[in-house]
């Protein structure tokens, strides 16, 4: 155990075109799973922050800046015209923004309004969660289920010897079904671990994580956002978290 937030698995092994690949996987959860987090780290957040990253650079947006703090973030889109601001605080959408963090509204607004624009993203668990793992981890990749076939490609290519998966959970403080769940995924894509689709979406939809969105009482949080969430190997990208001119961005990389 490395304090409360992380679990070592033994060595994992797989085959890749005839090789064995050796690695530490380790999973880890919450903030302290990402402040912890070492060698290449993947930081899961299902709901909704890596779900709705992806669609950033599908919409052809210029570039994607990860900022922690939602004041800086508005800040940095008043500094920057024509900049779009995309997040939340603990999920109701930043007063001054652009968008919430959600899949649907931000598939709604469509390619026209992404086309070419710098998009700043501020989230309670993911992105918090990608900016903290930089002081320990040697690579990190923002993670969720639409890119997770993407990413398992990547890490296998790269053969890193330890592999940090953390489930950012509900606002970074509690476990998460979905973002468990997205973690036995990639470690399945890994080694070969045991896996079934059905009984995540068993155990995510019924869960209050999830039906805060189905029971449509909240209109920041619409009921699609979950349908989108809990698709499988959408994107054939990777994005990379890297400091470039003082601030955290999004690097797509094409799988």
């Amino acid at each position: 155990m490395r304090g409360t937030g992380s679990k070592r698995h033994p060595e994992r092994t797989t085959k890749e075109k005839g090789q064995k690949l050796r690695m530490n996987i380790i999973r880890a959860r919450l903030e302290e799973g990402a402040k912890e987090a070492t060698g290449l780290a993947v930081i899961i957040d299902v709901f909704r922050a890596f779900t709705c990253a992806p669609l950033f650079f599908y919409l052809d947006a210029k570039e994607v800046i990860l900022e922690e703090d939602p004041s800086k973030a508005l800040s940095l889109k008043q500094e920057s015209p024509g900049s779009i601001l995309v997040g939340e605080v603990n999920e109701v959408p930043i007063e001054g923004g652009d968008a919430g963090n959600s899949p649907s509204e931000i598939i709604q607004k469509g390619e026209k309004f992404f086309k070419g624009r710098t998009v700043i993203h501020r989230t309670t668990a993911g992105v918090r969660g990608a900016v903290m793992a930089q002081g320990g981890a040697d690579l990190v990749l923002a993670g969720s289920f639409v890119m997770a076939k993407a990413i398992a490609e990547f890490i296998k290519r790269n053969r890193p010897k330890t592999v940090t998966l953390v489930a950012m959970g509900d606002r970074a403080k509690a476990r998460a079904p979905e973002d468990e769940a997205c973690a036995d995924y990639l470690e399945h894509l890994l080694t070969g671990a045991p896996y079934d689709h059905i009984h995540t979406l068993s155990k995510v939809v019924f869960q209050p994580t999830a039906q805060k969105f189905i029971q449509g009482t909240i209109p920041y949080l619409p009921r699609e956002d979950p349908i989108f969430c809990l698709q499988r190997d959408l994107f054939r990208m990777v994005l990379k978290v890297e400091k470039r001119k003082g601030k955290f961005q999004l690097v797509p990389i094409e799988i």
